[in-house]
């Protein structure tokens, strides 16, 4: 598994109490139910003697995560939205401070005095930026990375109840996480019969042939586009949602492929990833008028689907996007 969990009593990587920075003196904390926990974490170990009270997200979907427990009187900070919080979480992302747009500098994650920050990608832990897990941790700042980044197996939605099931753990929510993934394999049962009662799909453009429908996902790019490959959650959603990701072959969560080779594969849908300042209007009307894709069925078709960047990595929207994918695929059966 990616993260290991055990009660244990021995020390963690920080300091279990006090602001960061602060050494490790003094009587340790009060005695917590369900406490100590020990969690390995992308090759980091860590003692939570109680838990996190000052927490800080640096992504969208692990802020997502951590409102999705209800704990947002945990959090100091969060930081980087890549598109917009859905309704039923906006009161509470509206009472946690935003520190920055993006990432954070070293200095103003500081100012936030978190015991915790929580980094969907690689990138909220830049060492080049001051931000590497080592030095929060000898700031006295416990850290843990969202599993998408580090996995040890196929990512999946087995690979999401447990980072669900673990931040629950680190945060003494364990009822809380138990009911999260309960109403996550609702919606992807939910799928998963609609599909299963039409047979194993229907592949557009195939004659009415049952088969899974060809998909490519375009997430950014002009000279080559930016791919999700068979490494990420990404590709779980498509086949989840009666797909077949046309480059799963690609040994990385997302990846570079040319023009060409989307071309060669014939896809049959186009998922649109939905982020940033570049609208999925705008990523549609560049990919009909690129010479290169005018034979692609997807396009002769106008066959696109769109998806926020938010649901379509190692979230609590996952699942969502998965009903709203297969809706987008396979509409006659949601009708």
């Amino acid at each position: 598994m990616a993260s290991v969990l055990l009660l244990a009593a021995g020390c963690g990587t920080a300091p279990p109490g006090g602001p960061p920075g602060a050494p490790a003196e003094g009587p340790p904390p009060a005695a917590v139910a369900g406490f100590p926990v020990t969690v390995v974490n992308c090759g980091v170990t860590t003692t939570y003697r109680q838990p996190p009270r000052r927490a800080v997200t640096m992504n969208q979907h692990v802020t997502e995560i951590m409102l999705a427990l209800g704990l947002e009187k945990s959090m100091a900070g969060t930081a980087f939205l890549d598109d917009r919080v859905p309704a039923r979480y906006e009161a509470a992302y509206k009472s946690v401070k935003v520190l920055a747009e993006e990432y954070p500098s070293y200095e103003a994650l500081l100012s936030a005095e978190p015991d915790f920050v929580y980094g969907g990608f690689d990138s909220a832990f830049d060492a080049k930026e001051g931000r590497g897990r080592e030095t929060l941790a000898r700031a006295g700042i416990q850290t843990y990375l969202n599993l998408e980044a580090c996995p040890s197996g196929p990512v999946t939605m087995d690979l999401l109840e447990e980072e669900i099931r673990t931040i629950g753990r680190i945060f003494g929510v364990n009822g809380r996480a138990e009911t999260r993934v309960a109403e996550m394999r609702a919606v992807l049962d939910g799928v998963r019969r609609r599909l299963d009662g039409a047979g194993e799909g229907g592949g557009a453009g195939e004659g009415g042939e049952a088969g899974p429908v060809k998909v490519f996902v375009y997430d950014s790019g002009d000279k080559t586009a930016f791919t999700a490959g068979g490494a990420g959650i990404g590709n779980d959603m498509i086949t989840r949602a009666g797909g077949v990701n046309l480059f799963a072959d690609l040994d990385k969560a997302f990846g570079d492929v040319s023009f060409e080779q989307v071309a060669e594969r014939a896809p049959e849908v186009i998922v649109i990833y939905d982020y940033g300042d570049r609208t999925a209007a705008d990523k549609k009307r560049f990919l009909l008028a690129n010479p290169a894709l005018k034979d692609v069925p997807a396009i002769k078709e106008q066959r696109f689907a769109v998806l926020p960047l938010s649901a379509t990595v190692l979230g609590v929207r996952a699942p969502e996007g998965v009903e709203s994918l297969a809706r987008q695929l396979r509409p006659e059966l949601f009708s």
